[in-house]
């Protein structure tokens, strides 16, 4: 049974010049409900995540003045948004949805969380509207608990998982794999174990031939007992940001063909939304619902 990770609190503390890129998170859920693709039963609402578990990740320093809001005007400016307490309390929450997927997914092949997908927090900072790296931090949770032994983290959002490279550069228990606009934030790039930098405007075929070629070698290879899928739908060529040329079917067949993956290897994933900026608000959602339809698909009852 597929478990989708929703709690209202994801856009309501943010100010109204960010609440259009933020209104997805509320009206994704609506949209799967109102068609009936999912029900009630099917949402869980995370709690705020332990420190502990935020530490596995990130630098004590860094947490502390995270928490008691003593980031200063530059570290602020980076994150992108505007330091409140219920902001900080939004991205606990954020992490805890993720681990909470991750484990469901541990016992029942996948899980969703309607946000997530942080990945360009450092361990000692945040960066492009990510404060805390929700990936980095179930992956380290599931490592440490020796839940699985090797995993692998396949980021298709536009922007380079950066802060998820630089937390697992020396770290030969999880695979991070990269697929992103070559031209596009952020400019200086970390070195993923794999990363595909993608020419503007490339368009469905040559894009999804890529990540078929890359996911056929890489998993066999690497043999990952966990998968976490950073499925943002920025690629889409009518994305405000993303530069890319890719249509909203092939973003469908970009989700179907690394859920087909994990399922011929029968390796559990847990997939973050990530990003999604095209003018139309319709599409966003549609984009990102295409996901947990596949997931269903796949993994439904």
């Amino acid at each position: 049974m597929v478990k989708i990770a929703y709690a209202p609190i994801y856009c309501h503390p943010l100010p109204e010049g960010h609440r259009f890129p933020m209104l997805k998170y509320e009206l994704i859920p609506e949209q799967l409900i109102y068609e009936g693709s999912i029900n009630e039963s099917m949402m869980h609402s995370p709690s705020k995540m332990r420190e502990e578990d935020i530490l596995r990740v990130h630098d004590f320093s860094y947490w502390e003045k995270l928490k008691h809001l003593a980031l200063d005007k530059n570290e602020i400016r980076k994150t992108g948004f505007p330091l409140s307490e219920q902001l900080v309390e939004r991205e606990a929450i954020i992490m805890q949805g993720t681990l909470d997927m991750a484990l469901h997914a541990l016992e029942h092949g996948c899980g969703l969380n309607v946000a997530g997908g942080t990945h360009h927090a450092y361990s000692d900072r945040g960066e492009g509207f990510c404060l805390l790296n929700d990936m980095a931090i179930a992956a380290q949770y599931l490592l440490d608990k020796n839940l699985v032994q090797r995993v692998m983290i396949i980021d298709c959002d536009v922007h380079q998982g950066n802060g998820t490279a630089s937390i697992f550069e020396n770290e030969s228990r999880v695979f991070t794999f990269s697929m992103h606009g070559e031209h596009n934030y952020p400019l200086h790039k970390e070195k993923s174990d794999r990363d595909i930098p993608l020419p503007d405007k490339i368009q469905d075929a040559e894009y999804l031939d890529l990540l078929e070629k890359n996911l056929s070698e890489i998993i066999p290879s690497f043999q990952p007992q966990f998968i976490f899928y950073q499925c943002g739908v920025d690629i889409l060529a009518s994305d405000k940001l993303g530069r890319l040329g890719v249509s909203l079917e092939a973003c469908k067949q970009r989700d179907s063909l690394v859920f087909s993956f994990c399922k011929k290897y029968n390796i559990p994933v847990c997939c973050a939304m990530g990003g999604g900026y095209s003018e139309d608000i319709k599409i966003i959602v549609e984009a990102h619902c295409n996901t947990f339809r596949l997931a269903l698909e796949f993994w439904g009852e």
